[in-house]
């Protein structure tokens, strides 16, 4: 009770610390790094990123438009996608704007020719759809879908859920290539959505937008999170206008108050909510915005996630289907029963790690960029088979389990989040002030910093091996604080040296080590970690748990139930390393379990979490 008190005071306080130095004016504290100024090099990283741009370029543009050009009447011969791209799936065309998107970042970044030829040519064609459908309307369904929503508040899957992708991909095009017709698309678009809006009351606007049901087929995506994106680019107040209406106070005040109302709600409909709302106060700085993002964060983390920073489950008043094993919150701090087979939706994880990203760059808090590093190794990687490119929809952490990787043709959400995230591996690696900088993740990659004029390099095989090196190339010499994240398992053997020879600053497990010099040309940084088995345990039940190897959450390799006994103490004393590779075994009961990363698990059966159970 005394520690739940103190945290709560100390939040509170870093909050008012937050918003002191927002009013004057130190905000954002630090800055990502921008594309192209980050670069992965070799690494088993770097493979997933290599497999997810094989895959985008094997997508023939005419079938992504297919759709579009029979919604406008314009004849096509392209075969049809499949899965929920299909000519008769309501969601038709979302997948579309996500592709948009990863495109855009890879031609900002490689300044890939192929796809910038391909992406000009798709909002050529587009544009043709858009002027055949009037002039302002732009999707692969039919008008009338919003009509029935109007008046249904229902019966539709959910219109403006894949209008905002379709939006958020133009607006990418016109943002990270500069194609200005994109720009000119999505501004139709958002005046098409106005006129919409303008028609209807007050009333009727929250009835569309009210979204509490289970698997609400009303759901409006991040409508509110593009328009505000929109306005930063365009300064129209009207923009802004319409982007406030989709910032429902129904959901935004509790969370702005601090309450936890997540228990029940649609998962990946309500968290890109709010990174609508924290793009909102980086536009218009309105402090219950930040509130509502900081305190939504708080409870969704330490209340409803997973030991690998995942969440979303059965609904605890289930009324489809899907509601009873999957892709809700349920009640605060109660996970131990939710570990049905589809929990964890991987939409859920990469707007969790979007939201993360922001508040770190608002705070420079390592309690952000610890959290994003657990969950990238531990569940954005482990969505991603390291085989083939294919991603998860859900990822099971309960006995025995497999991942149920999609085929390439299912165009599920979850295939559109992934192609966007793996297209963006090199973000949050870094980020800076004007003077210093934050390595927050331990991936090989070069980063340009070109206001100091120098290129810093990452090497390694993190986190298979606990040793990071970094060296400074520069003409002249630099100074500036380099702030090495110290993640919260890192054990007192950690060390860091610079040219071979022990740094004064003490490693300190969640917190940032703060190196302040003068840096020259060769200069190199070792970080060195020594990782320790520890644990994590269920909220709700001490006896469930999943068990860790430094960063790494281990997975059991097993096809039965995973029943173990003891204590915590000697189950961890009884887990052992393999001297040839990073692989480990734990005797239990008589039972000799492999066990092996979580994010190399491909089609193999496995368990994540284990109960204890030492009845007589």
């Amino acid at each position: 009770m005394h520690r739940t008190i103190a945290f709560s005071l100390m939040f509170i306080l870093y909050c008012h610390l937050l918003i002191a130095q927002i009013d004057n004016g130190k905000f954002p504290l630090v800055f990502p790094f921008e594309n192209q100024e980050v670069t992965l090099t070799n690494s088993w990283i770097k493979e997933h990123e290599s497999l997810n741009t094989k895959y985008l370029l094997s997508l023939d543009p005419e079938r992504l438009l297919h759709n579009f050009r029979l919604n406008a009447v314009i004849q096509s011969d392209a075969k049809p996608l499949e899965g929920w791209e299909s000519p008769n799936c309501g969601l038709r065309g979302h997948f579309v704007g996500h592709y948009l998107s990863a495109c855009a970042v890879l031609i900002q970044r490689e300044g890939d020719t192929l796809l910038k030829k391909r992406i000009n040519y798709m909002v050529e064609e587009l544009e043709k759809c858009q002027q055949q459908l009037g002039g302002k309307y732009l999707s692969a369904f039919p008008e009338s879908d919003f009509t029935v929503l109007e008046t249904k508040f229902g019966g539709v899957w959910a219109p403006y859920y894949t209008l905002h992708k379709i939006m958020q991909g133009l607006l990418d095009v016109y943002t990270l290539t500069g194609n200005k017709k994109a720009y000119r698309l999505v501004v139709n678009m958002a005046d098409y959505v106005k006129w919409r809006m303008a028609k209807l009351s007050d009333e009727t606007i929250e009835k569309v937008l009210y979204t509490t049901a289970a698997n609400p087929t009303n759901e409006a995506g991040g409508m509110n999170e593009v328009l505000h994106n929109l306005y930063a680019v365009s300064k129209d107040p009207a923009h802004l206008k319409l982007a406030n209406l989709f910032d429902r106070k129904w959901f935004s005040q509790p969370l702005t108050e601090g309450k936890d109302i997540l228990s029940g709600l649609h998962s990946n409909t309500h968290i890109v909510l709010v990174n609508g709302y924290a793009r909102r106060f980086e536009n218009t700085g309105e402090h219950a915005y930040y509130d509502a993002a900081v305190h939504f964060w708080d409870m969704l983390v330490n209340h409803h996630c997973y030991g690998n920073g995942t969440s979303s489950g059965p609904r605890p008043i289930s009324t489809t289907p899907t509601s009873r094993i999957a892709e809700h919150w349920g009640v605060p701090d109660h996970l131990s029963a939710t570990l049905t087979g589809e929990i964890a939706e991987s939409c859920v994880t990469h707007n969790t790690q979007k939201l993360t990203a922001n508040l770190f760059k608002w705070s420079g808090e390592p309690q952000y960029a610890d959290n994003y590093m657990n969950t990238f190794y531990n569940a954005v990687m482990a969505t991603h088979n390291c085989e083939n490119g294919t991603t998860v929809y859900h990822l099971p952490l309960g006995s025995p389990r497999k991942k149920n990787f999609l085929k390439e043709n299912d165009f599920k959400c979850c295939n559109g989040t992934a192609i966007e995230a793996f297209a963006k591996l090199n973000a949050n690696i870094y980020f800076h002030d004007n003077e210093n900088l934050w390595v927050n993740l331990f991936i090989p990659s070069k980063l340009n910093w070109k206001e100091k004029n120098l290129i810093f390099n990452q090497t390694g095989n993190f986190p298979e091996d606990p040793k990071v090196q970094f060296v400074i190339s520069t003409q002249h010499p630099a100074k500036f604080k380099l702030n090495l994240l110290i993640p919260s398992w890192a054990n007192e053997q950690t060390k860091i040296l610079i040219n071979g020879v022990a740094a004064s600053v003490k490693p300190i497990a969640n917190t940032f080590s703060s190196l302040d010099r003068t840096w020259k040309n060769g200069d190199r940084i070792e970080l060195l970690f020594s990782y320790d088995f520890h644990l994590k345990t269920m909220p709700d039940d001490k006896n469930v748990l999943a068990l860790f190897y430094g960063p790494v959450l281990l997975a059991f390799e097993t096809d039965k139930e995973l029943i173990l006994k003891g204590s915590h103490e000697s189950i961890l004393k009884s887990l052992v390393k393999e001297k040839e590779n990073f692989s480990f075994k734990l005797n239990n009961n008589g039972i000799a379990y492999n066990l092996t990363p979580f994010y190399k698990i491909t089609g193999e059966s496995y368990g994540v979490y284990a109960t204890i159970r030492n009845e007589y």
